[in-house]
């Protein structure tokens, strides 16, 4: 197996430099939102590093800072030698929609970059008509963006910013709008395109979910977690191009990334579930019950019988990491399952959820949300002490913000909402923006 280490600097000549970067939002209620803190990373001639992790990590924010179009609140980024204070001349980018523009034809589009670059017409021509040919779209040069399937309109996007030369070439999640197997021929024509020098590019950094995408890509891949997010481990991929998903070295390198991943999902929700019952600060991915429900049963069925690898259950049910990841630490949280080594596994409890009826369900998930959700046993705890057991959403709400972004704040108390339906442990008037026990048993 593989082993995570912290970012080592490398020896190659650094294109681009993440010094000590820091970013953080203003609040509307006040005070700062921090996404990302005390980043440190290095980009180097000839590589393709990926940044890898859940959402809302910073990943898309640090690309964004080194693309010029975010200044830090601390540090810097530092592009051949000169700090970043804006779109800088030889980085370019490629977003995960096309944002191409409807009214200009690939042509068109692909020349635009050149011309708000003053480049003479003729050369614009003759490069705008290279790079469409070089990306796979010859042929296509009169046609609209309308006429185009999605893989053909983010080729134009590619040849949009590989047609001004750049020396960095940076992408956010650049193949996750497109269906499976579009986005694995992009993928492969891309890399070999880089693999046989033909790309006009020195280096590539790229912000991806999925860690076989990283792996499939990436010479080096760096994890990003936490709230603030940080750096958290550097994977090194030691193998030749064009790489093999079978082999037992990939296979290794994935299963090694997922069992880092999913070793701080365990430690946080750990803490989490230590917390005491005032703690209800405590932020929840938006998870149904019944997608709990649906994992928990795929768990207990054959063949993983109540035990799983999580890179071979979120391929089996097609699950990217980013999905499967926020199910399993719910579970994790709720004491459902327990998280190892790249494993989940049903507690005793989580198999008689799987074994019990409808009925039996509901108050098993009820008796975990009191023990193990801060949040809902805390709004339970406030409905039962209230004369008339109503209570404003608004209580709920201000109590949440003071210690987690807006909209953090909002998924936490939806999904506590979700869950206490389910469960039965309380009700909520959506309309009404009102708590009750109007329903529960």
């Amino acid at each position: 197996m593989m082993s995570a280490t912290l970012p080592t600097a490398t020896t190659s000549p650094k294109l681009l430099e993440v010094r000590d970067v820091r970013q953080g939002f203003a609040r509307p209620s006040g005070g700062e939102r921090v996404v990302i803190e005390n980043v440190n990373m290095t980009l180097a001639d000839h590589e393709i590093v990926g940044l890898l992790g859940r959402s809302g990590c910073g990943k898309s924010t640090l690309l964004r800072i080194v693309a010029g179009l975010i200044r830090p609140t601390g540090g810097e980024a530092v592009y051949l030698g000169q700090p970043i204070t804006g779109p800088a001349e030889g980085i370019a980018m490629v977003f995960q929609t096309f944002a191409l523009f409807p009214w200009l034809t690939v042509l068109g589009n692909v020349e635009a970059g050149l011309e708000a670059l003053a480049v003479p017409e003729r050369d614009m021509r003759k490069r705008a008509l290279a790079a469409i040919d070089l990306i796979g779209l010859d042929g296509y040069e009169s046609a609209y963006p309308r006429e185009l399937s999605g893989g053909m309109r983010q080729r134009v996007g590619f040849a949009r910013a590989l047609v001004v030369n750049p020396a960095i070439l940076l992408m956010d999640e650049p193949f996750s709008a497109l269906d499976v197997l579009t986005a694995e021929t992009l993928r492969t024509d891309l890399v070999e395109l880089w693999s046989e020098g033909k790309l006009p590019i020195r280096a590539v950094l790229m912000v991806t979910h999925n860690i076989e995408e990283a792996v499939l890509m990436c010479d080096r891949i760096l994890m990003l977690a936490g709230t603030p997010g940080r750096i958290a481990a550097e994977f090194k991929v030691d193998m030749p191009r064009p790489r093999n998903r079978l082999s037992p070295h990939f296979r290794a390198l994935v299963d090694d990334i997922y069992a880092s991943m999913t070793a701080r999902v365990a430690q946080a929700a750990s803490a989490a579930a230590a917390k005491a019952t005032t703690q209800i600060a405590l932020h929840m991915s938006r998870v149904s019950a019944n997608i709990l429900s649906g994992l928990m049963e795929a768990l207990a069925a054959e063949p993983y019988r109540g035990k799983a690898d999580l890179p071979q259950i979120a391929g089996e049910l097609q699950l990217e990491v980013d999905e499967l990841l926020p199910i399993a630490e719910a579970l994790q949280l709720l004491a459902f399952a327990e998280l190892a080594q790249g494993d989940i596994k049903l507690t005793d409890s989580g198999r008689q959820f799987v074994e019990s009826d409808l009925e039996t369900r509901k108050r098993l998930f009820a008796d975990h949300l009191r023990r193990y959700v801060p949040l809902a046993a805390h709004i339970r705890r406030v409905l039962d002490e209230r004369p008339g057991h109503r209570a404003p959403r608004v209580r709920f709400e201000t109590e949440l913000e003071d210690q987690l972004s807006e909209e953090d704040a909002q998924e936490t108390l939806q999904t506590a909402i979700s869950w206490g339906r389910f469960a039965e442990l309380f009700s909520y008037d959506d309309q009404a923006e009102v708590f009750s026990l109007d329903n529960p048993t």
